[in-house]
């Protein structure tokens, strides 16, 4: 019977792997069982934020010598989330599965976890149907490969996304074909909206054919309430990460969520905390702290620039984009009720959640 263990490490820099050499020399971590690894990192976020790049590519060479023959540390899904404005405080989340008899179960279930990729996408292709239509196929196939039978088990899905360059867009023209978009700035926020809507009707909460292109990133009432997408120059495929708890796993740790309907709802906090046996308090205790392994959310701008009737300027920043600012807010509520910033959220909500809102999952021992 497999089992998933979670492990939270702070770092100094998007380089910094010293943490996560010093857990695998004690033996916290078996490099071999390292399955994927989420980041967040010091960058803008933005197309420009090679501190993503640069932290998978550190991860990459320090874990190298260390994984047995025939673990390729390609095959370890590593998504870094630019951007820890405000308080937030970079870190890494690795996951680890430890192999086991598929064939036993137990009456509880606990945490499991898959991996996969889709085929490379041809820049025609993102933010588009097809991504959409990519994304949901491979989510159903790491479900069954994790044992994970029912979309209700499904808590979390984090899909690492391609975008649109100059280099890119011009490939396609040369190609005579056309890309969703020339902004490659928005062509981050087209790519995560394809993506989180491939989330959504993998786990049955959309029918496919309510989407088309033209919906892709205008029509915000089509959402996932377990997705969340980040953006990146890093790859053309596209990288999914599938948590659920499953009775076929016999992991130390659950998971849980709820759905924040916009920046300020901690009571949708609140209800991902319940999920895994955590009461909410005015503040955690220390002793619940320690049971919190992470928190993983989305942040957005709220599209009618305002909160709760209250008009707000994230929208109109000539010099911040206004996910950046939406990181920053959603972290600091968060982090006010958890007692702590190390908190995973990743800016841009784009069919994530409600517009302005966002999924928020917790990780917790039990």
């Amino acid at each position: 019977m497999p089992a998933a263990a979670v492990h939270r490490l702070a770092t100094a820099g998007p380089d910094d792997c010293d943490g996560l050499l010093r857990a695998i020399d004690a033996g916290t971590i078996d490099p071999d069982g390292i399955v994927a690894i989420l980041g967040k990192t010091e960058g803008n976020g933005c197309v420009n934020d090679f501190t993503r790049g640069f932290a998978v590519e550190s991860l990459r060479a320090a874990l190298r010598p260390r994984r047995s023959i025939g673990f390729d540390v390609e095959n370890i899904s590593m998504v870094m989330s630019g951007g820890t404005e405000g308080g937030l405080s970079p870190h890494l989340v690795v996951i680890e599965v430890a192999a086991g008899d598929r064939g036993s179960s137990i009456e509880r279930s606990s945490l499991a976890v898959g991996v996969g990729r889709t085929s490379d996408l041809s820049p025609e292709q993102i933010g588009r149907l097809t991504q959409v239509e990519a994304v949901a196929a491979e989510v159903r196939a790491v479900m069954a490969r994790a044992d994970i039978v029912d979309v209700a088990d499904v808590h979390y899905v984090q899909v690492k996304c391609p975008l649109l360059t100059g280099p890119r867009i011009a490939e396609a023209a040369g190609r005579g074909a056309s890309v969703a978009t020339t902004d490659t700035l928005k062509s981050m926020g087209l790519s995560r909206a394809a993506s989180a809507l491939g989330v959504a009707v993998a786990l049955g909460e959309l029918d496919l054919a309510e989407i088309d292109d033209e919906s892709i990133g205008t029509d915000l009432d089509l959402c996932s309430g377990r997705a969340s997408c980040s953006a990146g120059i890093e790859l053309m495929d596209n990288e999914i990460v599938v948590m659920g708890n499953s009775a076929a796993w016999n992991s130390d740790v659950m998971i849980g969520h709820g759905v924040m309907q916009d920046a300020l709802d901690v009571h949708a906090v609140d209800d991902a905390l319940r999920s895994v046996g955590i009461e909410p308090e005015r503040q955690l205790s220390a002793a619940m702290q320690q049971r919190l392994v992470a928190v993983l959310a989305k942040a957005e701008p709220d599209p009618t620039a305002a909160i709760r009737g209250k008009r707000h300027t994230m929208l109109g920043d000539s010099d911040i984009p206004g996910t950046r600012h939406a990181r920053a807010l959603v972290g600091g509520v968060i982090g006010g009720i958890v007692g702590h910033t190390e908190l995973f959220i990743s800016g841009g909500a784009e069919h994530q959640g409600p517009p302005g809102g966002g999924p928020v999952a917790v990780i917790a021992t039990r």
